[in-house]
């Protein structure tokens, strides 16, 4: 299995961030949508805000170390609300789909975590989407809830550190 390398995304990277948002099977299970252009590049300085406020946390592009290759990202958010708490998310364009890199990301994001001040770590999918749940699963996290989140579908998951 190839070694996979994290880093925040930075003012030079949106056309990678783009390339996963817009890609209609990598957004089925998250919004439903690819995201269009300019609401992408809203999305994007968010991130870019959020990578610079907090060293720790952020949303890291994620690379074939080997290769340089971009292959998805990987998100650990620091609620702003609730200190103790943190969300992780990850995406993987489709040809990457199937490998493990999704377990592995969200080993990464969970270390991360372990190694912060944060007490709770949520989760948020589709809760048709079994191969994520699997991953989150077996990573310790536990169902909270199912409900409807911004008008789709959502499950909730939780694991405390």
């Amino acid at each position: 299995m190839d070694q996979l390398e994290f880093i925040k995304f930075g003012s030079n990277d949106f056309d990678d961030y783009f390339r996963l948002v817009s890609n209609e099977k990598v957004m089925a299970m998250i919004t439903e949508r690819a995201i269009p252009l300019h609401e992408a590049r809203e999305n994007f300085e968010k991130i870019l805000r959020r990578n610079e406020k907090f060293e720790d946390f952020g949303t890291f592009k994620v690379l074939v170390q080997s290769t340089g290759e971009f292959i998805g990202l990987g998100s650990l958010t620091r609620n702003e609300d609730q200190n103790d708490e943190a969300e992780i998310g990850y995406m993987l364009l489709p040809e990457q789909w199937g490998k493990g890199y999704g377990k592995i990301i969200a080993g990464r994001l969970l270390h991360r975590a372990e190694q912060s001040d944060v007490t709770r770590l949520t989760a948020i999918i589709d809760p048709a989407n079994i191969p994520s749940r699997s991953i989150l699963i077996s990573q310790g996290f536990i169902s909270e809830k199912v409900c409807e989140i911004g008008g789709l579908p959502g499950e909730i998951l939780c694991k405390t550190l």
